[in-house]
């Protein structure tokens, strides 16, 4: 349930924002940001309340009429007063970006129109429109249409902007977050919030404050204003932090330069110390004829790589271009893929699972993983040095810091050691993963989500693996997390030994991040495949014909009276399960002659949850097929949810299928086409008789995709 917030809340959850610069945060304060401080602490209860409305909104310009509320005492004479005291001004102090914020694209078109003809308007980016408006502003003036005197800008947004940047390290976090936490609407972590500096200087902060600034107004930049700010003199700084702003920066910047002046882009990128701007800036220069120098560069790189990732860009690179190597490790990789598998067709929405359900009809087990298995055997096994030596700054943090700028292990590498040290078995590193996720189960953390299942494959892992594997990759995470955050492989499987697999459909590509991943896997010992699926009509695959009949069409609030289901394998019925279902409520007369099925029939049958794990268990790895798949499948997920349970098959409907097979009936309603084709009912509107109907048609679906060779659709 939403809670309400009290009288004068925003007030006081903005005191608490200011609680924070008055402890190791305080040394970082610019004068512009101290005197703000000053003059709101020195302000009257309702013009602070002014002044905190107006800092929660979005933009910096405000709509006065808007600000009339019953906690403020004459909130229009507060205002006047305010703007006697320098808080607020008129437009002309705006920045075109704030204007904008209060605008929708309609409306800077209606107003554009006011200059002239706004042809070809609407296919313009907001950013562009709102450039377009500056010009005219600039030589015309505004509109008179435009109630400027309603609109005030608040002159103290630059100094609030830089007091959020240092409480939330962003430039897009803004003080709704308060609200969203007391409301419920977010989690935040306070259990690990220490009284740290997010900056380690005054002069870190503002040379971070001012490449992130750049970096959130660039879109509004103009070509003159973006070739003004790359010649601008720019702070140095060998901050951690203000390091990460200031290549964000350059590179966006560079990316924006490279149509305008290839030049001082290619100067901006090679500034830059990111892996990505590296990579582009050597792009880009062997494309200018730079061929030597990008040699050199690639060279230097592979003797001394900065990460995983640009290692395996720049020797990818320097084989293609330089040892006359025709493809890349990627497509070299999935060339020689290990394994190649025949999944059936109806798994090409969801393959990861389809090649899971595969391995267990073989009697071969496998498990989800992704990226979620490392991540949270990492989050687990280092939990103490990522949420307790490594203190968030603030509880709206969710990453640690020394994952945010890559150093972890070079800030935390005796503790690291020491806790890898301590497992000299894999019970000991067991024992402490259980351990971890007992004692901190539910806490916010942005490496995993929780869930009932979380561990089972961790100690797969720690069962079957090997322990200098693991601990081995868990120190290459702990040295370059950046590099090795995601792309691991989708699946583990359990065949005689343990071995990880990147599943690629047809058409499917292996990204940079797949191939750091899978040979940083590989260089620690595991056995790791990419393997490739085609698709075809395996007559392995169990498909389950389904049916059912309910008190009514919405899954919401009606629910399922009778289920039946057949199940079937290379077109041959194997199984059927067929049970009336007390659906708890009062079945509707017109239900019972549509169907036959009354209260009294329903009364001393089962609730679905005492049927629900024999429905689970009868579709399990099997395409779930109906006419009208949605219904059924809808009506059976929502009963699961009910028990707060998951349940996703792969579907298919005959009525669709029925529509691409047999082309131009005129009706695909159940009873039709089984009149059409002679297809015997013992009773329509009863569902063991409707799903072996369907089943009938499913199977005169397979018979034409048979003789037309089937394809993916």
């Amino acid at each position: 349930m939403r809670k309400d917030l009290p009288p004068r809340y925003y007030l006081s959850h903005f005191f608490e924002f200011l609680q924070f610069f008055e402890g190791a945060n305080a040394l970082l304060l610019t004068d512009k940001a101290k005197q703000f401080i000053h003059r709101f602490k020195a302000l009257d209860e309702d013009k602070q309340c002014i002044v905190v409305r107006a800092a929660n909104r979005k933009y910096a310009v405000i709509d006065r009429t808007q600000f009339n509320y019953d906690e403020i005492t004459a909130p229009q004479q507060q205002i006047d007063a305010l703007i006697q005291q320098g808080w607020f001004g008129d437009l002309a102090h705006a920045a075109l970006q704030d204007i904008a914020g209060v605008l929708t694209k309609d409306a800077l078109i209606t107003l554009l129109g006011e200059y002239g003809s706004t042809q070809g308007f609407s296919a313009l980016t907001k950013p562009k429109l709102v450039a377009l408006l500056g010009r005219h502003i600039n030589e015309k003036g505004w509109p008179e249409a435009f109630p400027n005197h309603v609109y005030l800008v608040c002159l103290f947004d630059d100094a609030l902007r830089f007091l959020l940047f240092l409480y939330f390290g962003n430039t897009k976090s803004r003080l709704n977050q308060f609200s969203m936490r007391d409301l419920g609407v977010m989690r935040t972590r306070n259990d690990s919030v220490g009284d740290v500096a997010r900056f380690e200087s005054k002069d870190d902060a503002e040379a971070a404050w001012f490449y992130a600034n750049h970096l959130a107004l660039m879109p509004f930049y103009d070509d003159a204003t973006l070739n003004e700010v790359a010649r601008s003199c720019r702070p140095k700084t060998e901050g951690v932090s203000a390091c990460f702003y200031r290549d964000e920066m350059l590179y966006a910047l560079g990316l924006k330069l490279l149509g305008v002046s290839q030049k001082q882009a290619l100067t901006l990128l090679l500034e830059a110390q990111s892996d990505k701007a590296k990579e582009k800036w050597i792009r880009e220069s062997y494309k200018a004829g730079e061929v030597e120098r990008v040699k050199q560069a690639l060279v230097d790189i592979i003797d001394s790589p900065p990460s995983d990732t640009l290692l395996a860009f720049a020797e990818d690179f320097y084989a293609r271009k330089f040892n006359k190597k025709r493809t890349s490790v990627v497509t070299d990789m999935l060339r020689n893929a290990a394994r190649n598998l025949a999944i059936d067709v109806s798994q090409n929405q969801q393959v990861e699972r389809g090649v899971l359900a595969h391995y267990a009809r073989h009697g071969v087990a496998g498990w989800r993983t992704e990226n979620r298995l490392w991540r949270s055997l990492f989050g687990l096994t280092f939990w103490k040095q990522l949420y307790e030596e490594d203190t968030l700054a603030t509880e709206f943090d969710r990453r640690p810091l020394s994952l945010k700028q890559n150093n972890f292990y070079s800030k935390f590498a005796q503790s690291i050691e020491q806790t890898l040290s301590a497992f000299s078995s894999k019970q000991e590193l067991q024992q402490h993963i259980h351990k971890m996720a007992t004692a901190h189960y539910g806490k916010v953390n942005s490496l995993f989500m929780w869930s009932s299942g979380l561990l089972a494959p961790i100690d797969a892992l720690i069962t079957h693996g090997s322990l200098n594997a693991i601990i081995t990759m868990l120190r290459m995470m702990c040295k370059d997390f950046a590099s090795l955050r995601d792309g691991f492989p989708d699946i583990m499987v359990l065949d005689k030994t343990l071995r990880f697999e990147e599943v690629k459909a047809p058409g499917d590509q292996l990204r940079r991040n797949q191939l750091v991943s899978i040979q940083r896997l590989q260089q620690a010992g595991f056995e790791v495949a990419v393997t490739t699926v085609n698709w075809v009509r395996d007559p392995a695959q169990p498909y389950v014909v389904v049916d059912i009949e309910t008190t009514g069409g919405n899954n919401n609030y009606h629910r399922i009276t009778e289920i039946g289901m057949v199940k079937m394998i290379a077109g041959e019925e194997v199984d059927r399960y067929q049970t009336l279902l007390n659906p708890q409520r009062r079945i509707p007369s017109n239900i019972t002659r549509l169907t036959g099925i009354s209260d009294d029939m329903v009364i001393d049958a089962p609730r679905f949850s005492e049927v629900a794990n024999d429905v689970a268990a009868f579709t399990e790895d099997a395409v779930f097929v109906a006419h009208n798949v949605n219904f059924d499948y809808g009506f059976i997920k929502q009963e699961f949810a009910r028990l707060d349970t998951a349940y996703r098959r792969p579907k298919m409907c005959t009525v669709r299928e029925m529509r691409r097979a047999y082309p131009g009936l005129a009706s695909y309603s159940l009873a039709n086409l089984t009149q059409h084709f002679g297809i015997s009912m013992e009773r329509h509107h009863r569902a063991l008789s409707d799903a072996q109907a369907a089943a009938e048609l499913l199977k005169m679906v397979f018979a034409v995709d048979d003789e037309n060779l089937i394809k993916p659709r």
